[in-house]
């Protein structure tokens, strides 16, 4: 049988590892992984008993082989940085995605799978994302947390131009691991480390829900894109049910103990795309190409918080 060959841009990105493992125990399709910086990723290969399994090269050297698929992980997985880089993350998105539009020029029959962002619509999400959803972009006032789903939706707005190419667009909104890096600032972090360190936590009363994608669902989302017929298209992520803020409160705390108090005022997390009361998407379109979640949001965050906080 004739192997895929898969290129990940961004090979250094949490998701991107999560993603590269999930397909280690696939022969059929094999990797070529770029970063900007190489010799970490050879590293990381090594503590996760992958040493030597695939290619790794920077970005200069992107283009001198064939690809059937490329995966561009390239982006910003903590919000803190996305704050902080503020109107780099437009040129670092619009750099990748050239490199790999112009490979595409050359090779129209390659598959281009893009990481985008929920943020890409750009409202407060006082409800969750439809098919029906438009993009809300305050254009005349143009803010440091809009600039990261400003990047996202230029980007997938140049994909929908060019609709004679194999372009998949996928929207993830929240993403969750025990890879992750306990030290960014996101809710889940936040309550990880209060567990951990036997702190309590402090929260607002803000009520928010979320979806968080699971690694494994995560790999059957691209699987299921690169099985499907090549098309050009735009799909939102999401798990097999979402969960709100005070029930996953009360499930890690009778689960692992965490202790909180809710305070009067916003808690002290970056937030790097705005304020989000219900930041998920209830469009399935994802469905048509055969994918089907196979867990909630709590069961993959109680199966990797067991392995961070046994680990």
């Amino acid at each position: 049988m004739t192997q895929t060959n898969i290129a990940i841009l961004g090979a250094t990105s949490q998701i991107a590892r999560d993603l590269i493992v999930s397909f280690a125990t696939d022969d059929d399709q094999s990797l070529h992984l770029f970063a900007r910086r190489p010799a970490a990723v050879e590293q990381w290969l090594e503590t996760v008993g992958l040493p030597n399994r695939y290619p790794v090269d920077d970005f200069s050297r992107f283009g001198e082989q064939t690809f059937d698929a490329i995966i561009n992980c390239v982006g910003v997985g903590n919000p803190a940085e996305a704050i902080r880089m503020g109107n780099a993350v437009l040129e670092i998105t619009w750099r990748f995605d050239t490199l790999v539009i112009d490979y595409l020029s050359t090779h129209p029959a390659c598959r281009y799978l893009f990481l985008s962002s929920g943020a890409a619509y750009g409202s407060h999400f006082m409800e969750p994302a439809t098919r029906e959803t438009r993009a809300v972009i305050p254009i005349n006032a143009l803010s440091a947390q809009d600039l990261y789903g400003v990047a996202k939706l230029h980007a997938e707005c140049r994909h929908r131009s060019h609709p004679e190419w194999a372009i998949v667009d996928i929207r993830i909104f929240n993403y969750f691991s025990h890879t992750q890096d306990l030290s960014a600032r996101f809710f889940m972090t936040d309550i990880l480390r209060a567990i951990r360190d036997k702190e309590r936590l402090s929260t607002s009363p803000d009520y928010i829900v979320r979806d968080f994608l699971h690694p494994s669902d995560w790999y059957q989302l691209v699987q299921a894109i690169l099985s499907a017929p090549p098309t050009n298209a735009v799909l939102d992520g999401y798990s097999l049910a979402p969960i709100d803020k005070p029930s996953l409160l009360a499930a890690m705390q009778e689960t692992f103990g965490l202790r909180y108090q809710i305070i009067g005022q916003r808690a002290n997390v970056p937030i790097a795309t705005g304020v989000k009361p219900y930041y998920y998407s209830l469009n399935t379109r994802a469905a048509d190409f055969g994918y089907q979640p196979r867990l909630t949001s709590l069961e993959g965050i109680m199966r990797e918080s067991e392995k961070i906080l046994t680990a």
